[in-house]
């Protein structure tokens, strides 16, 4: 699985005007499902993500993790992180996994990240989302449970 987290102040997602996730201080997850990806994948995943201490203590170095400061986590499914941009100008996406396995893997993962402690919001798989944030830092990290 591929995740694109950004620590924000806040971010939201809608559909069609009606907004269907909101949170404040903590993470928006961009995640991708990818072929041959599976729960194992999710869950290495989202304990790395629940873990990961990219937010500020009391002396200024990143070494909180969103479960340490109270955060929440906005997770977005997007397919597009799977984008092969090596050959051409339209990028290739067959790497993603299949629609049913995509959305499986994804609900997974938002549960998954809820079991570690967290307050989660969701979009809505396969849906046209209108996402909002507001960057913190910016700090924006890519994980790739391939990697």
């Amino acid at each position: 699985m591929r995740a694109l987290i950004q620590r924000v102040a806040e971010a939201r997602v809608e559909v069609e005007g009606a907004t269907l996730g909101e949170i404040g201080p903590g993470l928006l997850v961009l995640v991708c499902a990818m072929q041959g990806d599976s729960e194992a994948e999710a869950d290495r995943l989202a304990g790395r993500i629940a873990r990961l201490r990219i937010f500020r203590d009391d002396a200024g170095r990143m070494n909180l993790s969103v479960r340490d400061i109270g955060g929440a986590a906005l997770v977005v499914s997007q397919f597009t992180l799977a984008a092969d941009t090596s050959r051409g100008n339209r990028p290739g996406l067959s790497a993603a996994a299949a629609p049913e396995d995509g959305r499986r893997l994804y609900d997974h993962f938002a549960g998954r990240l809820q079991s570690e402690g967290l307050p989660v919001a969701t979009g809505r798989f396969g849906a046209d989302m209108k996402v909002s944030l507001l960057n913190d830092g910016p700090v924006t990290i890519w994980m790739d449970t391939a990697d």
